[in-house]
């Protein structure tokens, strides 16, 4: 079928309300993925999960920890050696980067929120770098996020370069020629912390000998230091958010944006620039986006009143840069996803407006009276 314009009917009428019923229920859904993506994450190479998916998960969550353990051994190498302890001291700094194989084998990372965040940032990743280039960018016309940070109001010409700042040095945190940092939300972060702070004092606890008090202390100062050195307002995530807020895109704006945004493979401002539009936080709205199954996003499209023509851009745009959906199917359907009303789209989505912890809650309530 093609998406050009095609006569209404009421088969896309049907069509439109069966999309209404299954997006509303959607949420159960999604989460049942990221439970069977982090089940599969965890076994040999035969799992569901496409090999370059699997594999810039491995080396994100490597990369994450190994840079935590990195900076608890140095930093707690050194207040070993200024309270007397230089054999501990050398034991701690010098240690191999083993605190990664440790928690696989004790499923601790197997934790869902971590698991959560960590494949939908490879996801997201994955699916810029294969989005379609719209023209690309020229001396005559620059790409959206570098014309923002011209931007005549300055805060959103800070926020714009604050975004790009992020974005570089997430997709540099591999080169860098020190340790990165986790760019992790704080709880998880907090998480990750701890936990490698009780792996490296298991690890020594046994030649501690009377050094053990000292030696726990400078472990627990090393990871209270990365606590405290952690700023989760400088995540690529929190600078996006940042941007749409001051920029406060309006109903006639909106849609260039977001087409302008994935034409610049700039995802994280098209989630950003969606989930602002519709009160939505960052990681929920990358939810939708990341999806294959794309039911929620439509309905999104068509909460923030974008028309058929939109629709079809981005959809093909995401279409393009996913394998996992399909070009057909989004066709066919396009004129029911165009037929929804405004004000239904936005009903439907109604429950992801609710505060995380509730409706985490209300999921597992679904879930449970399900099974």
């Amino acid at each position: 079928m093609s998406i050009d314009q095609g006569d209404m009917n009421d088969g896309v009428h049907a069509g439109a309300s069966h999309l209404l019923a299954r997006g509303a229920a959607d949420d159960v859904r999604a989460d049942d993925r990221i439970r069977a993506a982090i089940d599969l994450f965890f076994v040999p190479a035969e799992a569901q999960l496409d090999e370059r998916l699997r594999g810039a998960l491995s080396r994100l969550l490597r990369m994450i920890v190994t840079s935590i353990e990195s900076e608890l051994r140095h930093y707690g190498g050194r207040l070993l050696v200024g309270r007397g302890e230089p054999d501990l001291a050398i034991a701690l700094s010098s240690g191999s980067l083993a605190v990664l194989d440790r928690l696989e084998r004790s499923g601790l990372i197997k934790d869902a929120g971590l698991i959560r965040e960590l494949l939908a940032r490879v996801e997201q990743e994955a699916i810029g770098d294969a989005l379609p280039l719209a023209g690309g960018e020229t001396a005559e016309r620059p790409s959206l996020l570098v014309r923002l940070t011209s931007h005549r109001d300055p805060i959103v010409a800070a926020s714009a370069s604050a975004l790009m700042i992020a974005e570089a040095r997430r997709h540099n945190a591999g080169d860098a020629p020190t340790a990165p940092r986790s760019d992790l939300p704080a709880e998880l972060h907090h998480r990750l912390v701890w936990w490698t702070a009780a792996i490296l004092r298991d690890q020594l606890t046994g030649s501690a000998g009377p050094a053990q008090e000292t030696l726990d202390r400078a472990i627990t100062e090393a990871a209270l230091r990365s606590l405290a050195a952690h700023d989760e307002g400088e995540r690529l995530e929190a600078a996006a958010m940042r941007l749409t807020t001051a920029l406060a895109a309006t109903a006639d704006e909106l849609p260039g944006l977001l087409a302008e945004s994935l034409g610049d493979r700039r995802p994280s401002l098209f989630i950003a620039l969606l989930a602002h539009a519709l009160g939505l936080g960052y990681e929920t709205m990358r939810e939708i986006v990341i999806d294959p199954v794309a039911d929620r996003l439509w309905l999104a499209l068509r909460a923030v009143g974008l028309d058929r023509p939109m629709i079809a851009t981005i959809g093909l745009a995401l279409c393009e840069a996913d394998p996992r959906r399909d070009v057909e199917v989004f066709a066919d359907r396009l004129d029911a996803i165009a037929a929804i009303p405004h004000g239904d789209a936005r009903e439907a989505l109604a429950s992801l407006r609710l505060h995380p912890d509730l409706r985490a809650a209300v999921v597992a309530l679904a879930r449970a009276e399900r099974s």
